[in-house]
């Protein structure tokens, strides 16, 4: 049986696409014929490879340096990516840093850049978005979240503060657009073998992995091949949902 997406010919923008999971997002959308347009802070060489390697395998992807944590810089890619493809189909956040310490002496940027990033960047580019979806009267904003959401850790509070906020916009925009055929939903990754899961996985390796059902890191194609589960028409009847991809962490 053949199972079709309906994601051939739209248009996506995914926040943080340079590298890691972001990367993966948009490499696989792009392979589902997906214009996608990709944000990113500041690797420039990073963002031309993942063009490239768009381009290799003839899918399309545009880099776009935006600052998420810029309403103004937002709103102005939002409208040019319009002004380009007439349409936005799909909105992925996936922008995020982690600034780990113990809350006692965490410094005041540590909670604030995350916060401002993890946070403030759904919000910067959903509300440029949303009118342009709701004058399609359909469209798909998917919010990358974390395990740390519901299950936050030592030296985590302002990133699971952050990624707990993101569950509950997710759940909150989802009553608030549903009439508009707006479909809103976050994917929730566990443990992911990525740069930014690095210094944990190095710190603590054989701890991290006794936790995790599976027994294994995640991998970015793993959290994307959700996303882009999310984003098709395989999923037109889930709304307001936290989607897991952690391998059953911190259930062992």
């Amino acid at each position: 049986m053949s199972l079709e997406t309906g994601l051939s010919g739209k248009v996506a923008i995914v926040t943080g696409g340079a590298r890691g999971i972001g990367r993966a997002i948009v490499e696989t959308l792009a392979r589902e014929g997906v214009t996608v347009n990709f944000f990113y802070k500041g690797n420039v060489e990073a963002a031309l490879a993942v063009e490239q390697a768009c381009q290799a395998f003839s899918g399309q992807a545009h880099a776009m340096q935006v600052d998420v944590t810029d309403p103004a810089a937002c709103a102005r890619a939002v409208e040019d990516v319009y002004d380009r493809c007439e349409r936005i189909d799909v909105l992925v956040n996936n922008a995020g840093i982690v600034r780990d310490n113990l809350l006692a002496i965490m410094e005041d940027d540590e909670i604030s850049s995350v916060l401002q990033t993890n946070l403030g960047g759904v919000f910067n580019t959903v509300r440029p978005v949303i009118p342009f979806m709701m004058s399609q009267r359909a469209g798909r904003i998917i919010n990358l979240s974390s395990v740390a959401g519901v299950k936050g850790g030592r030296g985590q509070a302002n990133y699971a503060a952050s990624k707990g906020a993101v569950d509950a916009l997710t759940r909150a925009l989802a009553v608030e657009l549903s009439s508009r055929r707006i479909l809103v939903n976050a994917v929730a990754p566990g443990v992911i073998e990525t740069e930014m899961s690095q210094q944990v996985r190095d710190l603590a390796d054989d701890e991290v992995k006794s936790r995790i059902l599976l027994k294994r890191y995640g991998q970015a194609q793993e959290v994307a091949n959700a996303v882009t589960f999310l984003a098709s028409d395989l999923a037109t009847y889930i709304t307001g949902q936290i989607l897991y991809v952690d391998g059953g962490f911190k259930m062992a």
